[in-house]
């Protein structure tokens, strides 16, 4: 009969007969120890997280806006800050209003070079939360 087996099929461990391990055989017969350096270890911890109030920064990100903007403010919701508001309105040249620029110097009209400058057609409407300051989206007008 099996040792871990009993009556019916029921491992009993206690019925085993425990035996020691193998001794260990110890080093080799003529070879010399080799001195070794102390070794720095790095002791690992895993410590179990808690929630705690972190403050966290709001960083502006670009938002794809579900309703459309114009070159003029517009009425939406910030989802920065979550607040309805109307936006404040940047212009800003493009690489379009300096081509036009360049090609009305060219073509030698001195004192029409600023025209694209003036233009909102030329420009490039950035809007941004008149709240937190956050950038909403940009239009530009082809």
């Amino acid at each position: 009969m099996n040792p871990e087996t009993a009556k019916g099929g029921e491992v009993h461990f206690q019925d085993v007969p425990m035996t020691a391990p193998p001794a260990y055989p110890g080093p080799p017969v003529g070879v010399q120890p080799i001195a070794t350096q102390p070794v720095a270890v790095t002791v690992v911890r895993q410590v179990p997280m808690v929630q705690a109030a972190v403050p966290v920064t709001s960083v502006a990100v670009p938002v794809i806006v579900s309703q459309p903007m114009g070159n003029q403010p517009s009425r939406i919701v910030c989802r920065t800050c979550n607040q309805e508001m109307t936006t404040r309105v940047e212009t800003n040249p493009t690489l379009k209003t300096h081509l036009f620029a360049l090609l009305l110097c060219g073509l030698g009209c001195w004192c029409c070079v600023c025209f694209p400058y003036c233009m909102d057609s030329c420009m490039q409407t950035n809007h941004y939360c008149t709240t937190c300051g956050a950038y909403i989206g940009s239009y530009n007008q082809n």
